[in-house]
């Protein structure tokens, strides 16, 4: 391959991450709706961990990658794994587990980009600019529009679940913006693929202790919730977190956390195509808001920002 042809298979392999990193990320609002039903949310969570650092951890030694350097870093490591991975799964799992619509959680979660966005400024020195600001406004209306549209207007808010449920979410929407500003701030040494192995030992840690103190950890094996948990360890766990920690590394935190606007009408999608959903044409227009208000985010940014 000439490198003029290489050069260009890189700028579109870079070009697609997002794009891919959106369509893998947006399929766990519908592994856990497929999941729980048989096991509960910690326990399916800490099995999960479990099996994909059986996986991670040879893959470590085959690439010959090394490990974060110094006790500091590690520790910096395990609190934003803590926060990325087992707060924000453990706050999403349980709220949907307590009864809370996967729409109305994909709704609530789908707040951080605007929560990030506000919090990079002071604590990282980002500059957003008015664009983006503009940007980050038509994706907060636009998943407004897509999941709105499927909500019942005639019944009550906390019909279903209570504020167990809706306090759950907002933990998760809380670790997903502390870990990814947390990670930027001091964890931007850290290897990718033993970086996200210590990660994923700190979740797992912290899942495991919600499952032994308040979960019975009884797991119905059926052949759903095994090709479900195959599905969340190789795609979600392993592909799609290893493009985001990328994607951090490269972009702002707030431009790669306005990808997270366009997880909610994915997902709208994709259940539309597996149980059948509608989607009204107001869902349909929120859509095209929220795309073009990503773009607004991500492909504007301060003169002089790399």
């Amino acid at each position: 391959m000439s490198t003029l042809n290489h050069s260009r298979f890189d700028t579109v392999l870079l070009a697609g991450m997002p794009v891919l990193f959106v369509a893998l990320w947006s399929t766990g609002f519908i592994g856990a709706k497929f999941g729980l039903p048989h096991a509960e949310p910690f326990t399916f969570l800490f099995v999960r961990f479990v099996l994909t650092l059986m996986l991670l951890v040879p893959l470590v030694r085959l690439f010959k990658g090394g490990w974060p350097q110094g006790l500091r870093l590690w520790g910096h490591i395990g609190v934003s794994g803590m926060l990325v991975h087992g707060a924000y799964l453990g706050g999403v799992f349980y709220g949907i587990y307590l009864g809370m619509p996967a729409g109305l959680a994909a709704l609530l979660v789908g707040l951080q980009p605007l929560l990030t966005a506000t919090l990079a400024s002071p604590l990282l020195g980002e500059r957003i600019t008015a664009i983006q600001w503009i940007g980050l406004l038509l994706g907060l209306a636009g998943i407004v529009m897509v999941l709105g549209s499927k909500l019942d207007p005639g019944a009550a808010l906390f019909q279903g679940f209570g504020l167990g449920a809706l306090a759950s979410i907002l933990a998760a929407l809380a670790g997903i913006t502390l870990g990814t500003l947390y990670q930027k701030r001091f964890c931007t040494g850290m290897p990718l693929l033993s970086g996200t192995v210590v990660q994923y030992l700190a979740a797992g840690c912290l899942l495991g202790l919600g499952a032994l103190l308040f979960e019975e950890r009884s797991i119905d094996w059926s052949p759903t919730f095994v090709l479900t948990m195959a599905w969340l360890v190789l795609v979600l766990s392993i592909s799609a977190i290893l493009l985001l920690m990328a994607l951090i590394r490269r972009g702002e935190a707030s431009r790669v956390a306005s990808l997270f606007y366009l997880v909610p009408p994915v997902t709208a999608l994709q259940a539309w195509w597996l149980f059948d959903e509608r989607l009204p044409l107001i869902g349909l227009v929120g859509m095209v808001v929220t795309i073009i208000g990503v773009v607004l985010a991500v492909r504007y940014k301060p003169a002089g920002q790399a």
